[in-house]
């Protein structure tokens, strides 16, 4: 007897054998994953979480997993004939992730909860959700790709402007393994609306989310007052040399590389946020070149290398410190299983503690890892 061929998903069984659990906001991305499978003939359960107060997220246009997120995820559901639940996640996402945002602020960092979310919530209890049930995996709407080579390897989406990677660097070797990524080789986003259509979805043409889920207009500030009442304390606005220069409203209202919005202006050539400094309540202010820095100092690191990090002095990689910034080559230096610090080949500007350092190969498009920036500079 021949053996089974693999399916789609990696398994030497039938389609209709084998369980997938898709984690679904409600977005044409995750929709559109439930759909092609449940086309497929794979036993689709669609899981939408509630992470947070339905009626402040009703206000807010484009935000995920609000009221309308999970009645167009229901809707799904139904056009596509499989089974779909709502889990009460809203004191998991507050602790995991919304508590440690606001505090992250209040420290002078600047922090990256999506990443958390991901680490903290879709991959940990929404993914032992799925293990409950019985799933053979867990499929999201990422934009990454789920490549096999020895092991499951984590790599760029095809394409580059919707790729993913820099928030889903903490996905673990184990988690990767369970996890897959059915949008990841496609070439455009385009392409994911057309099949959304030809599924005949209702959410063919919803706008992507723009926001962070929980900071409507993305107004921080006025998230973290909420969560910390008395966190917007006024002080000083100071350059280099500790000459005071204006005066603020809260560190909270700032952020590391920020030119607008200092109310400082008339003293010359424009100055930047170069540091914060929650324990004297003080905004450092300080010429572009100020905001300049080659070593970067990483924590809490998830390494996705073949070797394990400690089996080499140092690492040349490429390496990715803002979303919306292309990886720069740099030497990773490890430090501990999960300490390193990164010198980049030619400096960048306004990296910030709490932000994320990915590791990416010199050539090619995989990811090994990354860590978290625990003081800029």
């Amino acid at each position: 007897m021949l053996d089974q061929p693999l399916n789609s998903l990696g398994f030497a069984k039938a389609p209709a054998d084998t369980r997938v659990v898709v984690a679904m906001s409600g977005g044409v991305d995750s929709s559109v994953v439930a759909a092609q499978l449940a086309e497929e003939g794979y036993d689709v359960v669609g899981v939408t979480l509630q992470l947070y107060d339905h009626g402040a997220a009703l206000a807010k246009k484009g935000a995920c997993c609000a009221g309308r997120d999970i009645q167009d995820a229901a809707r799904v559901a139904e056009t596509m004939g499989f089974a779909h639940y709502v889990l009460d996640y809203e004191n998991t996402f507050r602790e995991a992730v919304m508590e440690e945002f606001a505090d992250a602020y209040l420290a002078g960092a600047t922090p990256v909860p999506c990443i958390r979310c991901n680490e903290r919530v879709k991959f940990k209890d929404l993914l032992a959700t799925a293990r409950d049930l019985n799933a053979d995996c867990m499929a999201t709407g990422h934009y990454i790709q789920r490549k096999m080579g020895a092991a499951a390897e984590l790599h760029m989406a095809t394409d580059a402007n919707r790729d993913q990677s820099y928030f889903l660097f903490s996905t673990t070797a184990e988690q990767l393994d369970y996890l897959r990524f059915p949008l990841g080789h496609l070439a455009s986003k385009a392409e994911t609306r057309a099949l959304a259509a030809r599924y005949g979805l209702s959410v063919a043409d919803k706008p992507d989310s723009q926001d962070i889920c929980f900071v409507p207009n993305g107004n921080y500030a006025a998230v973290i007052e909420k969560l910390r009442p008395g966190a917007a304390d006024p002080g000083e606005i100071v350059d280099q040399n500790g000459t005071v220069v204006g005066s603020h409203q809260g560190i909270i209202h700032y952020t590391i590389g920020q030119r607008k919005g200092l109310g400082i202006g008339g003293l010359g050539d424009p100055l930047y946020v170069v540091r914060l400094e929650p324990e004297t309540r003080r905004v450092i202010v300080g010429p572009r070149e100020a905001l300049s820095i080659r070593t970067i100092p990483l924590r809490e690191i998830n390494w996705l290398g073949d070797a394990p990090l400690l089996s080499q002095p140092e690492w040349h990689l490429k390496v990715k410190v803002r979303s919306t910034r292309p990886p720069r080559p740099a030497i990773l230096r490890p430090i501990s299983a999960t300490e390193a610090v990164v010198e980049l080949l030619d400096p960048e500007d306004g990296v910030s503690a709490g932000q994320a350092c990915v590791f990416y190969a010199p050539e090619g498009s995989r990811v090994f890892g990354g860590g978290w920036i625990w003081r800029g500079r």
